[in-house]
């Protein structure tokens, strides 16, 4: 798309108004392991995240890595089992999980902030005590629950010109480590951190009421009505577990809490910079 210097002068002027909004405020980005297709439109995301950085917002990316994880255990040849959507993670499993967030996924995602022009620094839940974990369920190992979160890590990291990329793996006081939803901390993280919003990405648009029709996209949840979008059926599936990690942002403070389509070109600027927005908010009743 050719656009004239009037025109592109225009959509900086039509985005100031939600720069000033969201100036010096945290915004916490969920980036997950199935929104990220492809090299190109992981450096497009992250180009879009110095972009906000570098206009005054206080960018914190936290992310999974799922898929990665499953290619590495199937080259290894050892089997995966879930329990209600759960990875049943062993001792070893925990080792792999533990190697490829903590190591490949958060370096690679580091060295694309920093390949677009951004500074970031790589995290885990381990560091500086960042996310206490306990046994979510001894029939699935090493998945943990959040205990704690401390936010003094992402806070010094933001205040010494950083972008923090986390990877979710927890720890208890005895030293062991736990694989942690990453739906659930960003959730927790942003609580923590008094975010203004959270973006969660993902492979689908929103919350559709039809999931076969990406028409039929919601484009606003209060909080009140979700156990009635559970009882018809239109919040289902795998979709449960990330609204309901977007009801705890809420009800923690972050006061705008989306899903939206990480397939889309630029989604976190037209979530951010529009009133329009593309994907689902949810928020409480006023």
């Amino acid at each position: 798309m050719n656009l004239s210097n009037q025109e592109k002068a225009d959509i900086l002027v039509q985005a100031l108004p939600y720069i000033q909004r969201y100036n010096d405020k945290i915004l916490v980005v969920k980036f997950g392991g199935n929104a990220m297709t492809s090299n190109e439109q992981k450096l497009s995301t992250m180009r879009d995240l110095v972009l906000l950085a570098q206009v005054g917002i206080k960018v914190v990316l936290v992310h999974g890595g799922g898929p990665e994880i499953d290619a590495v255990l199937d080259r290894m040849h050892i089997e995966t089992k879930r329990l209600n959507g759960l990875r049943v993670t062993d001792d070893e499993q925990m080792s792999v999980v533990q190697m490829v967030l903590a190591g490949k996924v958060n370096k690679d995602l580091v060295a694309s902030v920093e390949a677009v022009g951004g500074t970031a620094l790589g995290l885990c839940g381990v560091d500086g005590g960042m996310i206490k974990a306990k046994v979510k369920d001894p029939e699935l190992g090493y998945v943990g629950d959040i205990v704690s979160i401390n936010p003094k890590p992402i806070l010094d990291s933001l205040n010494a010109g950083y972008i923090p990329v986390i990877s979710t793996i927890g720890y208890d006081q005895t030293g062991k480590v736990y694989n942690i939803n990453a739906d659930t901390a960003a959730s927790r993280i942003a609580g923590a951190l008094g975010a203004y919003s959270l973006i969660n990405m993902t492979a689908t648009k929103g919350v559709l009421r039809d999931p076969k029709d990406e028409s039929t996209l919601i484009p606003e949840i209060k909080i009140h009505e979700v156990d009635a979008l559970k009882a018809e059926g239109i919040i289902s599936g795998g979709m449960i577990p990330k609204v309901e990690c977007c009801i705890e942002a809420v009800e923690l403070g972050v006061k705008n809490v989306f899903i939206i389509d990480g397939r889309v070109p630029h989604a976190i600027l037209i979530e951010v910079l529009s009133d329009k927005g593309i994907g689902t908010l949810f928020c409480k009743e006023d």
